[in-house]
C-alpha cells in the first residue's frame, strides 16, 4: 500500500508539473500577437490608408490606436478600460488572458490630446508585452532604441525616447497624468531628476509625452518607466 501511495503521489506530481509548464507556455504564447491580430497592424504613411485599426475597433471600441517600439517586441494594439484594472487580465478581444493587453491610463484622453499620456503593459520575462521596457535601464539597450510610431484612426505620432525612470508604483507625479496643468514642465523637471538614462532631444514644456509603464523585476512595487516625445507625422 504504501509503494502505491507513493508511485500515486509521484504521478500526480509529475502531472501537476508537466501542467505548470504547459500554463506557463500558453501564458507566455499569449504575450505574443498572432498573425490575425498582426493583420490590424496600421501601415506607415496616410491614415486614410490604413483601415484595419478601425476594423479592429469594430471589434473592440475600446481599442485607441496601435503602439510600435522599434526593433522591440513591443508592437501592440492600444486599448483604454473604465478603469485600470479592466484589460489587466483581458486581452483585445476582451477574453481573459494572463498576460492582459496594452492599455492606456483610464484618466489619459484616448485620442491623445493631453499633454501627458500614460500606458501601461505587464512585464512578461519572455520579452512579450512591456517586458523589453525593463531593458532601456540599461545604456546600450537604452541608446540603440530610441524611436518607435503611435498610430491613432485618424492620426500618427512618432516617438522619440528621452528617459528611462525606476519608481515606486505609488509616484504620484508619474501616475497621475491629469495632474499635468496644461504642459509637462513639472514632469520633464521630475524625469530629469530621477533618471536611470537620458538623452538631450530639446523636449519642451508644451509638448506632448507618452510614457511606457511596467514592473520591475525585483520590487514588488517597482516600476520602471520609459518616456518619449509625441511628434505627429499625418
Amino acid at each position: 500500500m504504501v509503494s502505491i501511495f507513493a508511485a500515486a503521489l509521484i504521478l500526480l506530481m509529475l502531472l501537476y508539473g508537466g501542467y505548470s509548464l504547459w500554463d506557463t507556455a500558453m501564458v507566455f504564447r499569449g504575450a505574443f500577437l498572432d498573425s490575425d491580430l498582426l493583420q490590424f497592424k496600421p501601415a506607415a504613411g496616410d491614415p486614410d490608408d490604413n483601415p484595419t485599426l478601425q476594423e479592429l475597433q469594430a471589434i473592440n471600441p475600446d481599442v485607441c490606436g496601435w503602439l510600435t517600439i522599434d526593433d522591440t517586441h513591443i508592437d501592440y494594439p492600444v486599448v483604454i478600460g473604465e478603469t485600470d484594472m479592466e484589460y489587466v487580465n483581458k486581452d483585445v478581444y476582451g477574453d481573459f488572458s494572463l498576460s492582459g493587453s496594452i492599455f492606456l491610463d483610464s484618466d489619459s484622453a484616448r485620442d491623445i490630446s493631453d499633454a501627458y499620456t500614460l500606458v501601461y503593459g505587464h512585464h512578461m520575462d519572455n520579452g512579450g508585452m512591456f517586458g523589453d521596457v525593463v531593458e532601456f535601464v540599461n545604456t546600450d539597450y537604452f541608446e540603440s532604441h530610441p524611436t518607435g510610431t503611435l498610430y491613432l484612426p485618424d492620426a500618427t505620432y512618432s516617438i522619440e525616447i528621452f528617459a528611462c525612470v525606476q519608481v515606486d508604483a505609488f509616484d504620484s507625479m508619474i501616475y497621475d497624468p491629469t495632474a499635468q496643468d496644461g504642459d509637462v514642465s513639472e514632469l520633464l523637471n521630475y524625469v530629469d531628476e530621477i533618471a536611470v538614462q537620458s538623452r538631450y532631444i530639446g523636449v519642451t514644456p508644451q509638448d506632448k509625452v507618452i510614457g511606457l509603464s511596467t514592473c520591475a523585476e525585483a520590487e514588488t512595487n517597482g516600476r520602471v518607466v520609459i518616456f518619449g516625445r509625441l511628434d505627429r507625422m499625418s
